[in-house]
């Protein structure tokens, strides 16, 4: 089930909305747990049993590791039954195709028979609510939380439907305390309503339309230099409001439920420096990858090589995350290296001290770059791309071999419009004025219209 449907819409929503303000305050979060599984497993029922392991036993190592605390040790053990766990169960079903696929290449290359192999259906969300339970067992370990007072606020946390199948990546000290005890006022559900009606604009009106051109620009055997641009930049832009859509509709969920979730985005495409841009992108993985991985790992507290060393790793894995294929480790290995070259420049761009609109452009070029490899199919295709953006001839054919429409043209120029001449998302949503509610709901309804025209795209990150 997606959030841009009309199950989820017109039936879903409004029937969950109705169970959970009819619960008393003490079922609200047995409530919102209940929906929350008929909303994951609509598609596969099947792989509720997976994710209620992987909650299952966080919540015991949890309960472990405080006891053993109590008894004054530290339950180091019980940490890594949960980090073995967790990490063996998302690399068998994220990434065994890939590994045996992998193998089975050598052993080609060598002559040898390939491994017969039946490929694992990868569950939707695992990468999210993984890097969920992960986080609470981690947490208490450090002793930065609690265990969950009961284990339906626990399994509320890690099932809740607005953020579980593409995130935000939610801590549970995040929501601790709200799912002890959460206010549930007619301004936030209002607030909510729009922040979820500006994510649903963003998905249907502008990223769907805008993708029409991204695929047809990765799926042309004959571009020119220009098209490849417009290409990547319409990707760029898609992706954008894709995931940007989809983390608007999840807060805004979440606040109709009473829950206050963080931003996810901040203008990442208005940044001066790739570092920069990982701090506005995806704030919620950014910020996991530093916190339970790169500062685990010395951060920069053991010396420059020890540093450039630890951010190069945490932006291959930070790849490696995102999917089991060669494409998404050589984007996060092309993100690590350029910080480390911000590094070895000063925690800065090496195109600092230039006009700040030309810091973000060429932030925004280097950008670009590096989504040809988050988008391409394979490596091959990547370069080849790449080729085709800076090779020197056919500026004259245009925009030839790119199937485009001059409406998709005018909603990429207005994207770029949005991008970079208005305030964030964030920036309208946290006082919702009467003029930005009333400008939204034409575009609501536009967007809602647009549902009977087209079939139910997925958002980008559920592959993730």
């Amino acid at each position: 089930m997606v959030f841009s449907s009309h199950l989820f819409l017109f039936l879903f929503l409004p029937a969950s909305l109705i169970l959970y303000y009819l619960s008393p305050r003490w079922m609200k979060s047995a409530t919102l747990t209940a929906v929350s599984l008929v909303f994951y497993g609509w598609w596969r029922p099947d792989f509720i049993l997976l994710m209620l392991l992987t909650a299952g036993i966080d919540y015991g190592t949890g309960i472990q590791i405080t006891r053993a605390r109590e008894r004054g040790g530290r339950g180091k053990a019980w940490l890594l039954v949960s980090m073995i766990s967790n990490l063996g169960l998302l690399g068998y079903f994220k990434y065994a195709n890939f590994g045996i696929a992998s193998f089975n290449t050598l052993l080609g290359a060598a002559g040898g028979e390939p491994i017969a192999w039946t490929e694992v259906i990868l569950p939707v969300g695992i990468s999210f609510y993984t890097f969920q339970t992960m986080s609470y067992t981690i947490d208490i370990y450090w002793d930065r939380v609690k265990k969950a007072d009961s284990f339906i606020d626990y399994l509320c946390y890690v099932t809740m439907f607005p953020q579980l199948v593409a995130g935000p990546i939610v801590r549970y000290i995040t929501v601790e305390e709200q799912l002890r005890k959460r206010t549930h006022t007619s301004e936030k559900f209002f607030q909510g309503i729009v922040a979820m009606q500006t994510g649903l604009v963003k998905k249907l009106l502008l990223a769907d339309t805008i993708s029409q051109v991204a695929d047809s620009a990765f799926a042309a055997s004959d571009l020119t230099p220009l098209a490849a641009w417009v290409g990547i930049i319409a990707y760029a832009f898609q992706i954008y409001f894709d995931f940007s859509g989809y983390s608007d509709m999840a807060i805004g969920l979440g606040l109709m439920f009473g829950f206050r979730f963080p931003i996810n985005f901040d203008r990442p495409y208005c940044s001066i420096s790739v570092t920069d841009f990982w701090r506005r992108w995806h704030i919620s993985l950014s910020t996991w990858l530093r916190d339970y991985l790169y500062v685990p790992l010395g951060g920069n507290r053991k010396g420059a090589l020890r540093t450039y060393i630890n951010l190069l790793l945490t932006m291959l894995l930070g790849g490696l995350w995102h999917g089991a294929n060669w494409t998404f480790i050589a984007w996060g290995a092309y993100q690590g290296v350029w910080m480390v070259i911000e590094r070895l420049a000063g925690k800065k761009a090496v195109w600092a001290g230039t006009p700040m609109p030309l810091q973000i452009a060429i932030t925004f070029v280097v950008t670009c770059c590096g989504w040809v490899f988050f988008r391409a199919a394979n490596l091959d295709a990547a370069f080849d791309y790449l080729g085709t953006m800076f090779s020197f001839g056919e500026w004259s054919r245009g925009l030839s071999g790119l199937d485009v429409r001059p409406l998709q043209i005018m909603i990429l120029l207005l994207s770029g419009v949005v991008l970079w001449g208005l305030p964030s998302t964030q920036t309208f949503l946290r006082r919702i004025a009467p003029a930005y509610s009333l400008a939204i709901q034409p575009l609501f309804i536009l967007a809602i219209l647009h549902l009977f025209y087209q079939q139910n795209v997925p958002f980008l990150y559920f592959q993730f």
